[in-house]
């Protein structure tokens, strides 16, 4: 706190803010210097505020031993001053009686004696006081439960009598009484009971969230596991990285190990690392423990005891030994609280949580999947079970030659040997075969750096492929290999002319000719290069020749899809004939494929589509006769992204289809899987079918990310994020977000600002559809405080600042949402956004009206003012809104606000005017619905608040009859609805 309050004022505004805080050691710190000012004022009643603010900071941050301490204070104050307790004050006193039973259950070092004392003090207070006591049999029971008694007497005495208004909240005593029977072993009659606020219909500080972490084995047992799915991912948000929840963290854990998440549970584990060293009570500590436990075991059980894992802070915890000395803790604080309360329960319970078995194999929590193996140090990947591969040799001279074989076919297994050959020479063992067949160890290491090099240059990382294509033409010169030679140094110079500055992306990209020209005259010079490379190359051996001219081809089809100039066609078709006729001279099946694959992509880069098509199905026809077969998935993929450039969004769907089918049989980064996902996602889309997008979309992201296209897979699950939001499945796209913004590289900000940002963005938008507005508001303010120093994009500072003001409006700080405002349309004056920041104006003055009222109309006024100006100068470019009419909209807006406001006759004209902007044609178009609404709210503004019903159902009638006419039947019901209300009123 800067600077302690001078004054009580000045300390019942502290005490305000620091309530806002969440709860935690800064919040704490704070109201302890809080009560430290209080008690200079000499005066009762400020130190009681601050005395409350402290117990509560105490109770919510889980420091259980410090709450009765300052409770005692609070007693000791209204035994010797009860008027200074007005009514509240008296409430709450007599309320947090029960916040130090629960503290003082907490801590195993406190006798049961003293619980037992401490409840007949309650008792006796309640009853000297002339309260019910229902919450102090509640705090018997509970008791009970925690000790493991008998606890039906107990139940009984409590769940039997009516609710005080002292009791705890519905939705706390809720949770009691579904555990009561949970306990009892009936998940049935405790979900039944649990179902109010489950399906968050009572709720608390606590609820939902501790239910849901209760609640999601007994859905599991019962059957119900998409509903567990989705209260698993609400509940873990809300209870994630906070001390006071602990146990609730350890449980969701817990749910991860038994339904074959284990993967997730480790991230959410390391998510909650904070919790190892910021939970101070014992209880919390024991049942979080005990959670991680459970996940840990699982893990160990599954073979990955050496995996890390996130533990106390200061030392670097395996899964194995985390393991060990979580248990070791845990079971000290079982033995702590039997010892205490004369009975086994503690070890009991423990033992039952680590006993239980998975109860599902697997159950997709969220939209990235991932298995122990996703986050093991990387191996070399399998060959596919679902074909069968020829077995790896034994023989060492016979492995090198086999893989040498299967490089010059183009065969996707050559990958998997050079993997293996790469283990065995790297090893401090390894002996080269003395073997003519096989040639020098320098060979083999050129063929090693060349194999590392391709799958470089495969993940767009180009600088590091062209270092290793010349480092391995250097290793092939020493061999004595030319040719190969020559194929690696051509291979370097593809590498570079692809590292030659970028079109970028967007309209400042397409404007951006000076990168394009770049770009082009690399690949020239490139292809110019491998020309020479190729002409001066004697006794190139088939294969190796063949690449070459693939090469040649390749480079000017990558200058092609550059430039998209048609001059540029010519030389790809030509090397690509050329191309065809050697590998058909040579039988060089690989080739010949390749070859008429390049024909097909310079048809479809210059627009024949249909001709793109006849050749690809020429080439597929030759495929499914002669082979190779891995290019069929491929081939099939580029003939659907073909049928989704003619419109023909089924045939794509079933090209695509057939290409993943396919895939299945080859290595992922063969068949290029991830693509096939992504492009099956589209035609989804185009089909209307939304939900099998985003699953496609999501498997397109994995296979991104194991092939180790990472950028490409988190802009592909940044994609799934924002479809999921629109197909209103806010949590999962929120446990996304979470788990993306968690990865290290993301959260030390290594990635690309803007990436991150977009992810963060999408995260807000989620979280204000999920009504967290507190979180949405802060990261939109952060975001917005950061896109604002984005010279190159002002539009994107212009979008986000206009929602960021959106956000400060509803929460009723329209001082700062005006800064924002104004910040957005500084922004738009540099980078235009009309519809955007239109949208926000208008929402900005609807807000500001509703809440303020006649207050609030001049301000509301100047947003529809600034609103005006934007839809002038939408107009002056000739911008057409993507939704409705910016005039029209802007129109409805001052009926809205004026109406909110009061003044009802301007609301009217403003209405009026909407109208006449829609025209006679407003019922008949794409705009009825807005026509309709219109009409419905001159009719209310003019038959309830101007009383004026005669007109107001002249205008009514005549609308429904139009609608109805019209066929827009769904429109005209909110209209006859009002009519009818109007005549019963009359």
């Amino acid at each position: 706190m800067p600077t302690a309050p001078q004054t009580t004022d000045e300390l019942y505004r502290a005490l305000q803010e620091n309530d806002r805080r969440p709860y935690g050691r800064t919040r704490t710190v704070t109201a302890e210097e809080l009560v430290d000012a209080a008690e200079q004022f000499g005066e009762p009643v400020p130190l009681i505020h601050a005395l409350l603010e402290l117990q509560e900071a105490y109770t919510y941050g889980s420091e259980p031993r410090k709450s009765p301490v300052v409770f005692a204070r609070l007693l000791t104050l209204f035994d010797e001053q009860p008027d200074v307790f007005d009514e509240r004050l008296r409430h709450l006193l007599f309320w947090r009686f029960k916040w130090v039973s629960n503290a003082l259950r907490q801590l195993p070092e406190i006798p049961l004696a003293s619980l037992r004392q401490w409840l007949a003090e309650m008792r006796d207070r309640y009853e000297k006081a002339g309260l019910a006591l229902q919450p102090y049999y509640g705090q018997v029971y509970q008791l009970a439960a925690h000790v493991g008694e008998d606890t039906a007497l107990a139940y009984e005495l409590w769940a039997g009598r009516a609710r005080t208004r002292l009791s705890d909240c519905e939705a706390c005593e809720i949770c009691e009484r579904a555990r009561y029977h949970l306990v009892a072993g009936d998940d049935e009659r405790a979900l039944r009971v649990w179902e109010p606020v489950l399906a968050g219909k009572e709720s608390c500080q606590e609820e939902p969230a501790r239910s849901v972490s209760y609640a999601l084995l007994p859905l599991l047992r019962t059957g119900r596991s998409e509903r567990a799915r989705e209260l698993h991912l609400a509940g873990y948000r809300a209870c994630r990285r906070n001390p006071a929840m602990s146990g609730e963290v350890g449980r969701q854990l817990e749910f991860c190990a038994l339904t074959g998440n284990e993967a997730r549970g480790l991230e959410l584990l390391a998510e909650n690392r904070n919790l190892f060293d910021e939970v101070d009570s014992p209880l919390d500590q024991f049942d979080f423990l005990t959670g991680v436990e459970v996940l840990l075991t699982r893990v160990e059980q599954l073979g990955h005891g050496e995996l890390p894992a996130a533990g106390w802070a200061g030392r670097n915890w395996t899964v194995a030994g985390l393991r060990a000395e979580v248990g070791r803790r845990a079971d000290d604080l079982a033995a702590r609280f039997d010892a205490r309360n004369g009975t086994t329960a503690h070890a009991d319970r423990r033992r039952a949580r680590l006993e239980r078995a998975p109860l599902l194999d697997a159950l997709e929590l969220t939209l990235r999947t991932r298995s122990l193996d996703d986050v093991a140090p990387a191996a070399p990947a399998a060959v596919p079970a679902s074909r069968t591969a020829d077995a790896v040799p034994e023989s060492l001279p016979e492995l090198i030659l086999r893989a040498r074989a299967l490089e010059e076919q183009g065969h996707p297994d050559a990958r998997l040997l050079w993997a293996r050959l790469r283990t065995l020479v790297a090893a401090g063992d390894y002996a080269h075969p003395d073997d003519a067949a096989v040639g020098p160890l320098v060979l083999l290491r050129g063929d090693l750096l060349a194999d590392e090099a391709d799958r470089a240059g495969q993940k767009d990382e180009f600088a590091e492929a062209a270092v290793l294509h010349e480092e391995a033409a250097a290793l092939y010169d020493d061999a004595g290999a030319p040719g190969q030679a020559a194929l690696s140094r051509a291979c370097a110079l593809l590498a570079r002319a692809q590292l030659a500055p970028d079109t970028g992306t967007g309209a400042e990209a397409d404007a951006d000719a000076g990168g394009v020209e770049a770009k082009a005259a690399a690949l020239s010079d490139a292809h110019a290069g491998m020309v020479r490379l190729h002409e001066q190359a004697t006794d190139l051996a088939p294969y190796v020749e063949a690449r070459l001219l693939r090469l040649r081809a390749t480079v000017l089809g990558l200058r092609l899809q550059t430039t998209r100039n048609e001059e540029h066609a010519a030389p790809v078709l030509a090397e690509a004939d050329r191309l065809h006729a050697f590998a058909v001279r040579h039988d060089i099946a690989t080739q010949i494929s390749g070859a008429l694959l390049l024909r097909v992509s310079t048809h479809a880069l210059t627009g024949d589509l249909p001709g793109a098509v006849a050749g690809i199905d020429e080439l597929l026809e030759r495929l499914r006769a002669h082979g190779p077969a891995w290019h069929l998935p491929r081939t099939l993929g580029l003939r659907g992204r073909l049928q989704l450039g003619l419109h023909d969004a089924q045939a794509a769907y079933a090209d695509l289809t057939e290409g993943l089918r396919l895939a299945a049989d080859w290595p992922a980064h063969t068949a290029d899987t991830g693509r096939l996902h992504g492009d099956l996602a589209e035609a989804c889309m185009h089909l209307g079918r939304p939900e099998e997008a985003l699953r496609h979309l999501s498997r397109a992201a994995e296979v991104q990310l194991r092939h180790g296209s990472r950028m490409e897979a988190l802009c592909t699950y940044s994609n799934a994020a924002r479809l999921s939001l629109d197909l209103g499945h806010i949590e999962d796209s929120i446990a996304l977000l979470d788990s993306l913004l968690a990865e290290p590289d993301v959260a030390a900000g290594e990635l690309d600002d803007r990436l991150t940002a977009q992810l963060r963005l999408t995260r807000a938008r989620a979280l204000h559809a999920g009504e967290d507005l507190k979180a949405a508001t802060a990261e939109f303010v952060a975001l917005a405080a950061e896109s604002s120093a984005w010279d190159d994009d002002p539009g994107s500072h212009a979008v986000i600042a206009g929602e960021t003001a959106v956000l400060l409006a509803e929460s009723g700080e329209f001082a700062r949402a005006r800064e924002a405002a104004d910040q957005a349309i500084a922004a738009h004056a540099r980078a235009p956004r009309y519809e955007q920041l239109s949208n926000c104006l208008r929402e900005l003055a609807r807000l500001q009206a509703k809440q303020q009222g006649p207050d609030g109309l001049s301000d509301a006024l100047g947003f529809l003012t600034d609103a005006g100006r934007i839809a002038d100068e939408a107009r002056a470019a000739g911008f057409e809104a993507a939704g409705r009419p910016l005039d029209i909209a802007l129109a409805y807006e001052h009926g809205r606000v004026h109406a909110y406001a009061g003044t009802y006759e301007e609301a009217l004209a403003a209405l009026e005017k909407g109208l006449s902007l829609l025209g006679d044609t407003g019922p008949q178009g794409e705009h009825a619905g807005e026509w309709a609404e219109c009409v419905r709210l001159a009719a209310a503004v003019e038959g309830i608040y101007l009383e004026r019903p005669a007109p107001a159902l002249a205008r009514l009638d005549e609308a429904v009859t139009r609608l109805t006419a019209l066929g827009h039947t769904e429109e005209a019901e909110p209209l006859t609805s009002l009519a009818a209300q109007l005549r019963d009123e009359a």
